[in-house]
Order: structure tokens, then C-alpha cells, then sequence
């Protein structure tokens, strides 16, 4: 299982260390990262100073900006495994709801690997992802509602669903317990 006792400062952390080590090596200034990953420089700052919760979207754009995985942002600076991340990566709204890269595995790109928990009543909204990716949802508990676009499809505990993710999608548990699933993004 993930380091649920590991605070989210701490990942806050390891974005801020690691955005600024991989800026330097690309040899950018903050500027120039803000131009080419779209993200504010302002926010930049917050995110090299540890002081900004940052949406997994950004982080995203920030990674393609520097051309490399959104897991390299995140992970812990001294991991001897690169493949086994397990930090938290997003904290919903409500109490015990999160997000947790676990792993990741090369594909054309990398397969990353999430264990996810909605509390009832959170919902998650994804941004579409680029042509070619997919995500492979595995619900172990609860019940998951994934919204792709109009459409509204129910996972229950057991089932699994695969889908483009190029296109608008959320999470959702519209249940009375906590929704728990496994997450993988192939890229």
C-alpha cells in the first residue's frame, strides 16, 4: 500500500526540487518554461518554492514542457526504484479522498499506474489527454461513476472499463461509501 502518512507537503517538495533540477538541466529560465508549458510564471515560482497546490493538469503541461514524465515530477528525489513512485499526487476536498502514483512502466512513453479513493459526494475532472492515450479504470470497492463526455457509465467493485481518454471525462462516486479503484494511464 501507498504512504498514507507521508503529508502532502512532502510531494509538494519533491515538484518543487525536481521542476527546478530538470529547468536547470533543460538550461531555462522560469520565462521560458512559462511560455512553452503555458503555465503562468508566477505560478511557476509558487511551484519551485513548495508554496502552491497544483493541479495534476498543470503538472502535466509542466512535464511536456520539459519533456519528461509527469512522474518525474513527483517523485521522491532519492528513490532507488524508478519505477515504484507511491506519493500522494492530488488531495480532493473532502477528507480522504486522493490520488496515488504507484508506479509506472515504459510504453510508448509510460504506463502509469494510480491508486485512487473518492469519498462519497467528490468528484474529479479530468482535462481531455492528448491522441493515443487510454485509461484502463479497475473498481476493488464501492461504486466509481466515470463521466466521458454526455455519457455516464457505473463501475461497480469487481468490473473494469478501458476508454480513450482524449476527450472531456471526470470521476465521480455517487455512492454512500468510498469509491476505491485502481487508475492506469497508458501514454
Amino acid at each position: 500500500m501507498h504512504k498514507d502518512s507521508t503529508p502532502r507537503a512532502s510531494v509538494l517538495q519533491h515538484v518543487s526540487q525536481n521542476v527546478r533540477r530538470l529547468r536547470h538541466a533543460a538550461d531555462m529560465s522560469q520565462t521560458a518554461l512559462a511560455e512553452k508549458s503555458g503555465v503562468s510564471r508566477r505560478m511557476l515560482v509558487a511551484i519551485e518554492a513548495g508554496e502552491k497546490n497544483v493541479s495534476l493538469t498543470t503538472l502535466d503541461r509542466v512535464a511536456e514542457a520539459l519533456d519528461v514524465a509527469f512522474s518525474d515530477l513527483i517523485q521522491a528525489p532519492d528513490v532507488r526504484d524508478p519505477s515504484r513512485i507511491n506519493e500522494i499526487a492530488w488531495a480532493g476536498s473532502i477528507p480522504g479522498s486522493k490520488a496515488v502514483l504507484l508506479s509506472k512502466a515504459t510504453a510508448t512513453r509510460e504506463v502509469e499506474q494510480w491508486e485512487w479513493c473518492l469519498q462519497p459526494g467528490e468528484v474529479y475532472p479530468s482535462q481531455p489527454d492528448a491522441d493515443g492515450w487510454s485509461e484502463q479504470l479497475y473498481v476493488f470497492e464501492g461504486c466509481l461513476t466515470l463521466m466521458l463526455g454526455d455519457t455516464v457509465q457505473k463501475i461497480a467493485a469487481g468490473e473494469f472499463f478501458m476508454f480513450a481518454s482524449n476527450q472531456p471525462h471526470s470521476y465521480r462516486n455517487d455512492g454512500e461509501v468510498a469509491a476505491r479503484f485502481v487508475r492506469n494511464v497508458v501514454i
